[in-house]
């Protein structure tokens, strides 16, 4: 039997330890949902694009260093990965009501379909899914 399994398209890119590359990561992004003709999820990816680099820069990346965004497209799912070198398990944290920060990985559980982490030597890498409708 013929099974008919399409490769995932894959695009990475890695970016420097610096605040400004978090707007640079969601044009990354952008473009890369662009070239793959992708129509719906953006602004979910792009808001989780965000806070996966922003959290990888503010906990991960260590001076010196840099974090990786990986984006593939398999199955009808884009899936966003931000690698660092950086120790730790990120979680969701219950957070005050009122502090400034810190709800990041909320945002990112709320907004896809799913996200986890996975280690990698040295670090972690912090991913999340999203499921795309027919004819995205």
């Amino acid at each position: 039997m013929n099974v008919d399994i399409q490769p995932a398209l894959v695009r990475d890119r890695f970016f420097p330890r610096s605040r400004q590359t978090v707007r640079a990561a969601r044009v990354f992004a952008a473009e890369t949902l662009h070239a793959w003709g992708v129509t719906c999820r953006r602004d979910d990816v792009s808001l989780c694009v965000s806070e996966l680099a922003t959290n990888a820069l503010l906990h991960g990346v260590p001076p010196g260093r840099h974090y990786r965004l990986r984006m593939l497209l398999f199955d009808g799912t884009v899936r966003v990965e931000v690698a660092d070198s950086g120790g730790g398990r990120p979680r969701v944290a219950d957070r005050d009501p009122g502090a400034d920060g810190g709800r990041g990985l909320l945002l990112v559980a709320a907004v896809a379909d799913r996200w986890g982490t996975a280690e990698r030597r040295p670090g972690k890498v912090v991913w999340c899914e999203f499921a795309l409708g027919p004819g995205a």
